[in-house]
């Protein structure tokens, strides 16, 4: 019987040594290990700062209200994406502007955003999402927030170690949100990271996390318990160290793939841009016609696969009252379409040609 899961989070004897380790101290909340894992992801990313959060949805959210978000300020990102990037904005009481997504890359089209910015002069920043461990063309757009005076927040939750011209996502703009959610490139249970340059952000962001506080019963500021464990805080610094093998063996599924489905008439693999070096968190085609068979054929056949994601973002119950005359045809479209077949780094060849064949099989016999 096939069971090939869509995602498994990599764990070995190095994490459970670690793990044990903290619980053998006693010390179980944010410690040295969280402050050596902040340390240590800002050096890989290539930034002076990060701070770990409790999940990915409070690292945009902290990142936001460092960035001064507030009651009305309009932030401009794609309504292709998780709810976690417009759910962020509306809870520090911003509005999300939605901007519709490039047909290759489903990444923010840069020439839509500045049609945008030509009209509305009210904008206060931009949250660009790496959809899929591809990264945005951060180039472009990071010209567009000098540009307009905007700030730019990478939502990094699917991009561990993805590059833009040879330079890390997550130290492009202001600040940069990462989420170590078990399905990720990486993980530590749950998890999120804020990477930035600034360090007036970053104390900010520490003291929003504990409780407004900087020392100990004093607080300055209204502030959230979103601090991450040293459990957490071990278990990132060895799936850390591991990252860049993980992230290779992703890209060499990817590309087994795509030489491999490359000629199916009604599918399209991932475009790649010549600037990127992405790290498929997902590994997603585009499926013109049949997807929701093709789903179905291959679930039935013991392969996980999924939609990410079937309802853009201006269609959710909760937001269609502000964007009922909206529409986002690209992203629209691309929910119809989008299909993720497993790509994680335990996939054996086996299971490669497993799922190649079904695909294949399936488009055979429809």
């Amino acid at each position: 019987m096939v069971n090939i899961p869509l995602s498994k989070p990599c764990l070995g004897e190095e994490e459970k040594k670690a793990v044990n380790e903290v619980l053998d101290s006693g010390f179980l909340a944010q410690g040295e290990n969280v402050r050596k894992f902040e340390e240590e992801f800002a050096r890989y990313v290539g930034v002076k700062e990060a701070v770990a959060t409790s999940n990915g949805t409070t690292a945009l959210f902290v990142a936001l209200k460092a960035l001064g978000v507030k009651e009305g300020d309009r932030v401009i990102t794609t309504p292709f994406t998780f709810v976690a990037t417009a759910s962020s904005i509306l809870q520090c009481g911003g509005v999300p502007v939605f901007c519709d997504v490039d047909e290759k890359t489903f990444n923010l089209d840069p020439g839509k955003l500045e049609d945008i910015l030509k009209k509305e002069r009210n904008i206060k920043g931009i949250i660009a999402v790496h959809l899929y461990g591809l990264p945005c063309d951060l180039e472009e757009i990071a010209f567009l927030t000098q540009k307009y005076n905007l700030f730019l927040l990478e939502d990094c939750a699917q991009a561990h170690g993805a590059e833009c011209q040879g330079r890390k996502v997550g130290s492009w703009g202001d600040m940069g949100a990462f989420s170590f959610y078990p399905t990720k490139n990486m993980t530590t249970g749950e998890g999120g990271m804020i990477t930035t340059n600034d360090s007036l952000l970053a104390q900010k962001c520490r003291m929003l996390i504990n409780h407004g506080s900087r020392k100990r019963y004093y607080h300055e500021a209204l502030g959230y318990n979103f601090r991450l464990t040293d459990i957490g805080g071990a278990l990132g610094r060895v799936q850390l160290s591991k990252l860049e093998q993980f992230n290779e063996k992703r890209r060499r599924n990817a590309a087994f793939y795509n030489q491999e489905l490359a000629d199916l008439p009604f599918i399209d693999v991932p475009y790649l841009p010549p600037y990127a070096l992405p790290v498929f968190h997902q590994y997603t085609l585009r499926v013109k016609g049949a997807r929701d068979a093709l789903l179905q054929f291959l679930r039935d056949g013991g392969i996980g696969c999924e939609i990410y994601y079937p309802l853009p973002l201006h269609h959710q119950p909760f937001l269609q009252n502000l964007y009922s005359a909206s529409s986002f045809p690209v992203a629209e479209n691309l929910a119809r379409e989008v299909l993720s077949l497993p790509v994680h780094p335990q996939l054996t060849r086996e299971d490669l040609n497993t799922i190649i064949l079904g695909v294949r099989e399936f488009f055979l016999n429809h």
